[in-house]
């Protein structure tokens, strides 16, 4: 079992620890409703250094991230970061991921903590016929993130990192200091997985520790852990892979669709299986549904239709804790993919209905401009 940087810190608070993607993670410190409360209302800090980190340098740097990645990053301005996915040729998904345009010839790849040896083998396999460096940096970042409607006042005013200028999906640079120059840089990101405003901090494991040290120390920010982060982005409709895509869900069946750019210059891995997709539609979709009960959902409960037929599995489930609802979103057959359809989702013995609805039960809060 790996353990991330943080882990002796998680351990002295008392954080209840489990497996999670090969590391012992904290899932929670006090409860899950305390919190994801904590994040909605102020500010929560996050462990979140299991996430792997991979650099794309050299000439064919954009070109070659352009050939891997669903999204367009092709001359965005320096600072840009990029949501899409990787895929196989039969548009399945190898892995969501975050692309950070550092410089015109310096892509940052974060990659999710379960996939690090499979997305690393794709990527080097891929790599054949480019002029690029590729390095898998995993082991050498720690990262923090700092989430909710306070967090940008804790950055500045704790942790002393300048981040007012940044807006949502942008990124700096903090250069260490001259002596240690041969260390990663820090980079501060206004992003996260919560559906709140907030920033990740990838650094050192030294200087990870520092923040997380200062952070506690001031009282303003909340230790959070892994219950909360998938009670949060669930209920702002963000996919979780292996739950909302996998080699057999496709970002067109997610709903994803925005972050496939199909007309990009040069295509990329599984564009003419996701053209096909969208064009003819996918024969599934992930839908969100609203029980008529206070009945909780869990992945891989089945969901039927009025007449009891199997139509799909739900992916994730959970009262969502800031409507006050038993939500889930589900993989299910395009015919009942449509608002307002009733369907009847299983848990255990007995069947409740629900009606399909968007699947983002609350309202993200970013920094938009």
């Amino acid at each position: 079992m790996k353990k991330t940087c943080l882990y002796d810190k998680h351990v002295a608070l008392g954080a209840l620890m489990s497996p999670f993607a090969g590391f012992d993670m904290p899932i929670q410190y006090t409860n899950i409703t305390d919190e994801h409360q904590a994040v909605r209302t102020a500010c929560g800090v996050f462990d979140v250094s299991h996430m792997g980190e991979v650099t794309v340098r050299g000439k064919d740097a954009e070109r070659y991230v352009q050939h891997i990645f669903t999204n367009d990053v092709k001359g965005a301005p320096d600072g840009k970061i990029f949501y899409g996915m990787m895929c196989y040729p039969d548009g399945g998904t190898v892995d969501d991921l975050l692309v950070y345009k550092m410089a015109p010839q310096d892509f940052f790849l974060v990659i999710n903590a379960a996939n690090i040896d499979k997305d690393w083998a794709w990527m080097q396999e891929q790599a054949k016929g480019f002029d690029i460096d590729l390095q898998n940096m995993s082991d050498e970042y720690g990262q923090i993130a700092v989430q909710g409607p306070l967090a940008e006042k804790v950055v500045e005013e704790v942790l002393g990192l300048e981040c007012k200028e940044l807006v949502f999906y942008t990124c700096k640079t903090i250069l260490p200091p001259p002596s240690s120059l041969h260390l990663p840089p820090i980079i501060v990101s206004r992003t996260g997985y919560t559906g709140e405003d907030g920033f990740e901090i990838y650094a050192t494991p030294a200087y990870i520790n520092e923040c997380w040290d200062k952070l506690m120390a001031s009282g303003r920010c909340k230790p959070c852990g892994l219950g909360c982060r998938d009670t949060l982005r669930f209920e702002v409709g963000l996919p979780l892979y292996g739950d909302e895509l996998s080699q057999d869900i496709t970002p067109v069946m997610a709903g994803l669709g925005i972050f496939v750019k199909l007309d990009k210059e040069g295509g990329f891995i599984g564009r003419d299986a996701l053209a096909k997709q969208k064009a003819e539609g996918a024969s599934k979709k992930i839908v969100g549904i609203e029980l008529h009960d206070k009945a909780i959902p869990r992945h891989g409960y089945t969901v039927l239709n009025t007449e009891g037929t199997l139509i799909g599995e739900v992916t994730t489930g959970y009262h969502c804790l800031s409507v006050d609802k038993s939500v889930c979103m589900a993989l299910v057959d395009t015919a009942y993919a449509k608002l307002g359809t009733e369907v009847q989702v299983q848990i255990r013995k007995k069947v409740f209905p629900g009606t399909v609805v968007k699947k983002q039960f609350y309202n993200k809060s970013y920094k938009k401009s």
